[in-house]
């Protein structure tokens, strides 16, 4: 059997980032061989993964990037188990490594994404590597894209949490942000009332007539009252109705024309972790 040197499981180490000990019983196992060592503790990280399949991953870091042109932009998240993994330079390093990746590729959707090749390995590949490592299960998490005229990004400062909301034209920055902002915090369903997804009006308009009738209403006004909940809840969950976070007394709609008259909101992406 080849004798394992400290030196060689340094170099197998700086090879692959695994733990010392891993490294050195890779080594033992391919009686020195690197090349069989490098597959051993990739097998690892397949064997670990494949075991922690089922657990939740509700850690992790989320990233917005927007691309030179300022056109395209997405939002990747790599999902973890603890904060204490998320919270490693490996994980961090992972993390926006397949960002930038990402972003200079716009993959077509999540597959496509795991398919782009990174100093020679998939993301695919490492994130499973990395899965070996930690000994936590990894994943994207999420994966979106977004394009238009001028887009503004924001990320909260957990890092479990981001936004990208696209303008028809270039806007001043610190207005772009406030409305970033705003779709970060209150989440809205949609731009607007007139592209609020129909099964969402529709959940919407039973528990109003669900509501009217445990209250007793008369059944003839059932459907007004339904109406009528169904526009509070347009102005409470649609981007331009609602109330602006830093100015209750104006809409986000008026607070984007006192900015430029000409401006509109033409599409947001936002993920969070938590949601």
């Amino acid at each position: 059997m080849a004798e394992i040197k400290a030196t060689d499981v340094a170099k197998l180490r700086k090879m692959t980032g695994a733990g010392m000990m891993d490294c050195k019983n890779a080594l033992t196992e391919a009686n020195g061989d690197f090349d069989r060592a490098q597959e051993i503790i990739r097998e690892k990280g397949k064997l670990v993964a494949a075991k922690r399949a089922d657990r939740e991953t509700t850690e992790g870091a989320v990233i917005a990037k927007i691309a030179e042109n300022g056109k395209n932009g997405i939002i990747v998240a790599l999902g973890c188990e603890t904060d204490f993994v998320a919270k490693t330079d490996d994980f961090k390093t992972l993390a926006n490594k397949i960002a930038n990746s990402v972003i200079a590729n716009i993959p077509e959707n999540k597959e496509a994404l795991e398919a782009i090749v990174i100093d020679g390995s998939s993301i695919a590949q490492l994130i499973s590597d990395q899965t070996g490592k930690s000994g936590e299960k990894h994943v994207i998490a999420s994966y979106e894209k977004i394009s238009g005229d001028y887009l503004v990004s924001y990320i909260h400062t957990n890092n479990k949490l981001a936004t990208i909301v696209s303008f028809n034209k270039v806007i001043p920055v610190e207005t772009g942000k406030d409305i970033a902002m705003q779709v970060t915090a209150m989440n809205p369903v949609s731009i607007s009332k007139d592209n609020c997804p129909q099964e969402v009006i529709e959940r919407e308009l039973q528990i109003g007539r669900e509501q009217a009738r445990l209250d007793k209403k008369p059944e003839n006004m059932i459907e007004k009252i339904a109406t009528g909940k169904l526009s509070k809840f347009f102005k409470d969950n649609t981007l331009n109705e609602q109330d602006f976070i830093k100015d209750a007394k104006i809409s986000v709609a008026q607070y984007l024309k006192a900015a430029d008259p000409e401006a509109v909101i033409t599409g947001f992406i936002r993920f969070s972790l938590n949601d």
